[in-house]
């Protein structure tokens, strides 16, 4: 059980947070009037001019530098890029590599979202909070940032592999963002501390019973883009994106502090598979590969 801070201390505002990967989600409408015009010969050549530089784009050489491409589901789009790096320079240069692909002059930007992957410390906020007032260390001093810095650390390395994913090798992918609210009735912001733990605890436990079903993947947007965070959840049944949303939404923390934006559903294209795709057909992909 997570040690709790005691009621009479208090506690800072913000949870301590951990940042990793930048993320971008390109969202594109695909041409494809216009590539119907093209011959037949001219398609092939741009297809696999496309396909390999995805597939380079697919092995992830580093830690947190990956590309994945999803066909997406209904109006909102055709093409989902889902781009993982080291910084908001190395998005840049991938984004402005794709606009180089002769696929480019067929995409139509739909829409995009900019975020950090990110890991909310509260439980540990709290208990490194508690433990140096206890021993009387003045917060802002010397002392209390080095211990808050080792905390950090600590926390990189054991959590390294968040920080810094993989594209799941699932079929599916749910991507939306998210608020927390900032009404006159209902205030997340505002909340104490001990209460937004207390039901981040809870939210976590919901996620946690999916975990052998979903890959899920948080990144932080606040200051990036127009929503606070971005969600990623990975799959190979979608059915279960719709049990573990709509379950988690009987949460304290998103029942009556959420809000949710729109939803983006796509299926895995591999590169081997963009051909197939740009003809027309469902790209095939299987799971773990």
């Amino acid at each position: 059980m997570a040690e709790r801070a005691h009621p009479s201390i208090p506690l800072p505002l913000a949870p301590l947070t951990l940042e990793g990967a930048a993320v971008l989600h390109q969202m594109f409408r695909f041409r494809w009037s216009a590539w119907r015009k093209l011959a037949p010969q001219d398609q092939e050549r741009v297809a696999a001019e496309a396909a390999a530089a995805l597939a380079a784009w697919e092995q992830p050489a580093v830690p947190g530098v990956q590309s994945a491409l999803f066909s997406m589901l209904g109006h909102k789009g055709d093409l989902l890029f889902l781009h993982f790096r080291r910084d908001f320079a190395e998005l840049n240069a991938a984004q402005l590599t794709l606009t180089r692909w002769e696929l480019a002059d067929f995409l139509e930007p739909a829409t995009s979202y900019v975020s950090v992957v990110e890991l909310g410390l509260y439980e540990s906020t709290v208990k490194l909070h508690s433990a140096l007032t206890a021993r009387g260390v003045e917060p802002g001093s010397a002392e209390w940032e080095q211990e808050t810095e080792n905390l950090l650390a600590q926390q990189r390395r054991a959590m390294h592999p968040r920080l810094w994913p993989e594209v799941p090798p699932r079929r599916y992918l749910c991507f939306y963002p998210m608020d927390k609210k900032r009404g006159e009735t209902k205030n997340w912001y505002e909340a104490p501390m001990r209460d937004r733990q207390r039901m981040m605890h809870e939210h976590g436990l919901i996620g946690r019973k999916y975990a052998g079903e979903v890959k899920q993947i948080i990144s932080g947007s606040i200051g990036f883009d127009d929503w606070e965070w971005g969600v990623d959840l990975f799959a190979d049944d979608p059915v279960v994106f719709k049990r573990l949303i709509y379950e988690m939404r009987f949460d304290e923390a998103s029942a009556v502090y959420a809000l949710f934006g729109p939803f983006y559903v796509g299926l895995r294209c591999p590169a081997g598979e963009l051909s197939r795709l740009l003809r027309g057909e469902t790209p095939q992909f299987t799971p773990g590969a």
